[in-house]
């Protein structure tokens, strides 16, 4: 019996159509078994174990090393919207067709993020904690109304936050080498000047060797000191220890984070209270990841219909 493994960290096999199809050819699934992100190691001894011909992937690194434990594998079909995890030139070396998700991303991290820049300008996580450590304190905020808000990246999700926090009066720049400004309805810009301008910074890019670390010392210093950094993105982005340093002695106004570069985060920066944090859970809305599973079986679906494993 062939094997399917869904590696994301939470799936709802139970009514989704087409791993049911799937099922009823004779398909083994096999869900994670750790119920969270799993490390290089873990997904190889996963492919190792059950050799699967189709996955359904998450965030795990699907690196080279990995793939070329799993032979059969000739389908794997992405579970959200980047691809960065994924060695998509291992992938096409060793036969593997990869698909992915990015449409029902788009509403839920953005509406994310602007959850997140509205709880750090009204310090609204921090007003929570204090209240149930019986202190009642007002804190005084800001308004999103009249604040520039600079965007790296103006894809998908980028452009959805750009609409959104036009609807609050905020102005809008975006910093994206691979977009035609005539294409855009908001002004393109360099990233130093965006980042000098804006007065929250959101990140909206995928992360790879390039985009590394793009947020470090030396581009926080270029912000301005009331300025909110925002990461929905992925944790690899943003220097963790500079972003630190930054929060701490107030060289920046704030930060939210959905996303760490190692994951469960057990660092320092909790310990700061500008500082708003969420457990990579961008896309975990109930309705997004509903049509997220439901695509990701249905792309699995097809490629291995379409490589005749069905």
């Amino acid at each position: 019996m062939s094997a399917l493994l869904i590696t994301t960290s939470s799936f709802n096999t139970s009514a989704n159509p087409a791993l049911q199809e799937l099922a009823a050819k004779g398909y083994k699934i096999i869900t994670n078994p750790h119920n969270r992100r799993l490390t290089e190691d873990e997904a190889v001894e996963l492919f190792t174990k059950y050799d699967p011909v189709g996955m359904i992937a998450g965030v795990e690194p699907l690196t080279r090393r990995a793939l070329e434990r799993a032979p059969k594998l000739r389908v794997i079909a992405r579970c959200g919207t980047g691809l960065d995890n994924v060695d998509l030139d291992a992938a096409r070396d060793l036969g593997k067709a990869v698909y992915h998700t990015p449409d029902a991303t788009s509403q839920p991290v953005a509406e994310l993020t602007i959850g997140l820049i509205l709880a750090a300008l009204r310090h609204i996580t921090l007003a929570d904690r204090e209240i149930r450590n019986q202190k009642w304190q007002a804190r005084m905020g800001n308004l999103l109304q009249g604040k520039c808000v600079g965007l790296i990246g103006g894809g998908r999700i980028g452009l959805k936050v750009a609409d959104l926090v036009s609807g609050f009066g905020a102005s809008i720049l975006i910093h994206d080498p691979m977009v035609d400004a005539t294409q855009l309805t908001y002004q393109l810009v360099g990233l130093d000047d965006l980042l000098t301008r804006a007065d929250i910074v959101s990140l909206h890019i995928p992360y790879n060797e390039t985009t590394h670390q793009l947020i470090n010392q030396e581009r926080l210093s270029r912000m301005k000191s009331t300025a909110i950094l925002i990461n929905t993105a992925r944790g690899g982005l943003v220097n963790e220890a500079a972003l630190y340093e930054a929060l701490k002695h107030n060289r920046i106004g704030g930060a939210a984070l959905d996303v760490f570069e190692h994951e469960p985060y057990k660092g320092p920066l909790v310990e700061l209270d500008n500082l708003v944090v969420t457990a990579h859970m961008g896309s975990y809305a109930a309705e997004a990841r509903t049509a997220m599973e439901l695509e990701a079986a249905r792309l699995l679906l097809h490629g291995l219909e379409k490589a005749d494993f069905t």
